[in-house]
């Protein structure tokens, strides 16, 4: 029984592995400019700060010939830490190839939930500003399971 459960463990493991980024490679970076008061304030957005398709799509291929081994063809180039969460916008250690579709549901759409879901709790006082970036850069799975249930 042990050993069932072990092997459903470790599958487990993987498949949420397979739906986040390399650690080594994308580890999210935040932008030490963007304070809890810069990205609460009215009227901020992302549009400001988000860089050009042609820098995204030309760092995904760079990204996917170099070690990533997304095969979604859909595969978007995703900010770890959020731009309405201070990500920076352009270091490519806060950059990945994040599936748009992924067969665990860990898609880039649940992704976007938790990170309108944590910036609402930035904003409201009820959680800070590094701590929405520590959750969902050291394991957003894990941080979507803790926020939204």
């Amino acid at each position: 029984m042990k050993a069932i459960i072990y092997l459903l463990a470790l599958f487990a493991i993987n498949a949420l592995a397979g739906d986040l980024p390399d650690s080594t490679l994308t580890p999210g970076l935040a932008d030490s400019t963007k304070t809890q008061d810069i990205i609460c304030a009215k009227g901020y957005t992302t549009k400001s700060v988000r860089p050009p398709a042609s820098y995204t799509t030309k760092l995904k291929h760079q990204q996917l010939a170099s070690g990533y081994k997304e095969n979604d063809p859909y595969a978007e180039e995703d900010h770890l830490i959020s731009l309405e969460l201070g990500g920076d916008p352009r270091n490519p250690l806060n950059l990945w190839p994040q599936p748009w579709n992924s067969p665990t549901g860990n898609g880039a759409k649940k992704k976007d939930a938790l990170e309108n879901r944590l910036h609402k709790l930035v904003c409201t006082g009820q959680m800070t500003l590094l701590q929405a970036q520590s959750c969902i850069s050291t394991n957003w799975i894990l941080c979507y399971e803790r926020i939204m249930k």
